[in-house]
This record gives C-alpha cells, structure tokens and sequence, in this order.
C-alpha cells in the first residue's frame, strides 16, 4: 500500500482496512513524518497527523534519535508485524533526518 504524502491515516484504521480485506499486515517499509520525543528516557516518534507513538528502534548505523527530541523529523525504516488484534507500536529505523520547520 502507497499512502500519499501528507496522508493522516493512522495505524489502527491501516491495520483495520487490511484486515477487513482478508489480510495480515506483515513488516512494511515506512517513511513517516513527526516529532522525535523521550518517554522515560527512551526516543519516540509522535506521528504527524495523528495521535501515533512509535517507539524507535535503530537500526546499526542509522543516527541516534535521542540526540533529536524535540526535533520535526521525517523516519525511513520498517513497521514490523504486530501480533494478531495489536497495532504496531515501534519502527526499526534506516535514517532519521531532521526537517526545516
């Protein structure tokens, strides 16, 4: 699926379309925009558009995300399969850039 820049989808009404089609959503490349944040001492990602939080998990050689809380940011990475009824609720991320307000 190929979601238009500037889409406010969330993950919970994705994850519901895909599977009231029959499917399971599996791992899926991501390029998300929001703002990096500490939630007890660990870098989130509030999600543009939405009331998303992802939890940040990096991956070997991308940029640590804790060194941009506060910041606008726009993450590449993947969304891995949540359990069966769970929305997914963290990104293994390739790169984290920070954005120009």
């Amino acid at each position: 699926m190929k979601l238009r820049p500037g889409n406010t989808a969330t993950l919970k009404q994705l994850n519901d379309a895909v599977t009231r089609n029959g499917f399971t959503m599996k791992d899926s490349n991501a390029t998300i925009a929001g703002t990096v944040a500490d939630v007890i001492g660990k870098p989130t990602l509030r999600v543009s558009g939405s009331h998303d939080v992802l939890a940040l998990v990096r991956e070997v050689s991308a940029t640590n995300a804790a060194s941009l809380v506060g910041k606008s940011v726009l993450v590449n990475g993947t969304i891995p399969e949540a359990p069966k009824g769970k929305t997914p609720d963290s990104i293994r991320y390739r790169s984290i850039t920070e954005q120009s307000n």
